[in-house]
């Protein structure tokens, strides 16, 4: 299936002598998808997985030298693995973190292209981030966002452009088809964006297969849930995964720690909030206390709220009339839940850090954001009384804000009225940062 990620790869593959790690949760598509760009390149494939293949942490995770651990390696390697015509695939690098630390070694010998790939790297590899940043390329990967389950769904390229165009311009989509990719967009609200239930959905269009694909996801979660608790007993992860649904349902959709238990202190189970997050299956977004530049300077650590890391494995844990009312697109149902995760996944996937706003006697916004340099607003509506929203409005009447413009994302069609940008839902995966050229700063230092 299409990923947008796969140009990244591509790009590494063809251009870049650092290694490449590319990390996210877990059944996101990491394996499939270098596989995928390396076979089709001129490169050989050699890849160790390290959970299907448990002799080989045995084997490369002790204490060596990085000379010798070459050696072993070549000693592991088919004949048609040439030098310099060969990228090594180390995936669930995870269980042999010995690797991440010879990565320099590695890569200044040459003789081989490095990827690698896992998933609770943010739990397991919390160093990986300090690793030489000359040796060394991120990649973080998320669930198939709305325009990949798009083109996943045969959504046309002229489409495609359509809604580019159109986002540009500010000008409606035409209603048959904004009415289509509104009903598409209620389809990804319960089948998600990882790909074993998109893919059991194209074949399939069983919602129930789906719901057994994701349940089975879940059930990974969770026993990894029940390893790390069984190592730290104070660790919660389990009970606060499963509230998510109902937390997102409430009305003012803060987490709430008493739903845990009553004697329940926030800095006590921190850690297990971090660890969802590090884990990559729930997005915290946390509260400022004014929405103004840099939005991490008022950042509160104990109040946010809490997403699924896909809107799938949310809609999973609700029953089966939720997913018929979102199938016939109810609008008497609060839905509100649901297009919040969606647009929060996207956004996340876009780069953004998260943020809301709530101030007494103002209101509150679903999110802000930094975009292009300047704080920028964002209301989700799921009814069809999108155009009111006094707490928006409150917001940008307030001139110490700076706020020049806002985004409403809802089931209604483009329009623009005064500084207010009302999108389809569909459309959020248009909003992105700039991407800005090179910044060549030339100074006269003759005379110094």
């Amino acid at each position: 299936m299409y990923r947008k990620d796969s140009i990244t790869v591509r790009e590494w593959l063809k251009n870049s002598n650092k290694a490449l790690l590319v990390t996210g949760a877990r059944q996101i598509g990491k394996t499939w998808l270098i596989r995928d760009e390396i076979d089709k390149s001129d490169y050989t494939r050699f890849e160790v997985n390290f959970i299907d293949q448990p002799d080989m942490v045995q084997y490369l995770n002790t204490e060596m030298s990085a000379e010798e651990f070459l050696v072993k390696l070549k000693m592991i390697m088919p004949e048609q693995c040439k030098p310099h015509e060969t990228v090594v695939f180390f995936d669930e690098i995870q269980k042999c973190p010995e690797i991440v630390t010879k990565i320099k070694f590695l890569v200044e010998e040459g003789s081989f292209k490095y990827v690698m790939s896992g998933s609770l790297l943010g739990v397991e590899l919390k160093g990986i981030a300090s690793a030489p940043v000359g040796y060394l390329t991120v990649l973080r990967m998320y669930p198939m966002d709305f325009e990949e389950f798009m083109v996943a769904n045969d959504v046309s390229d002229t489409t495609l452009e359509m809604l580019k165009e159109k986002y540009e311009t500010c000008s409606p989509v035409d209603e048959f088809v904004h009415q289509k990719l509104l009903s598409l967009f209620f389809v990804y609200l319960i089948v998600g964006g990882m790909p074993d239930a998109v893919k059991t959905y194209i074949e399939t269009k069983d919602i129930r297969e789906v719901d057994k694909v994701q349940r089975d996801i879940v059930t990974l979660y969770r026993e990894d849930f029940t390893q790390y608790e069984l190592e730290d007993k104070k660790l919660k992860v389990k009970s606060i995964y499963d509230i998510i649904p109902a937390e997102l349902n409430k009305q003012n959709k803060k987490f709430v720690f008493t739903m845990l238990n009553k004697e329940l202190k926030f800095n006590r189970y921190e850690n297990s909030f971090l660890w969802l997050k590090d884990a990559g299956v729930a997005l915290p977004v946390y509260n400022v206390d004014a929405p103004v530049i840099p939005l991490l300077a008022g950042k509160s650590s104990n109040v946010f709220r809490l997403f699924s890391s896909d809107i799938g494995l949310l809609t999973a844990a609700y029953p089966a009339e939720t997913k018929m009312e979102l199938i016939n697109k109810n609008g008497e149902v609060n839905n509100g839940a649901h297009f919040e995760n969606a647009v929060a996944q996207q956004l996340k996937a876009n780069g953004f850090e998260l943020y809301f706003c709530k101030k007494k006697n103002i209101g509150e916004m679903d999110f802000v954001i930094e975009m292009n340099g300047k704080v920028v607003p964002i209301e989700v509506k799921s009814g069809k009384s999108y155009k009111a929203h006094k707490a928006l409005d409150h917001f940008m009447k307030i001139p110490d804000y700076h706020l020049e413009r806002a985004y409403v994302f809802s089931v209604g069609n483009v329009e623009k009225v005064g500084s207010v940008m009302y999108l389809p839902v569909y459309m959020c995966y248009h909003l992105k940062e700039k991407q800005l050229g090179r910044m060549i700063v030339e100074l006269d230092l003759d005379g110094l």
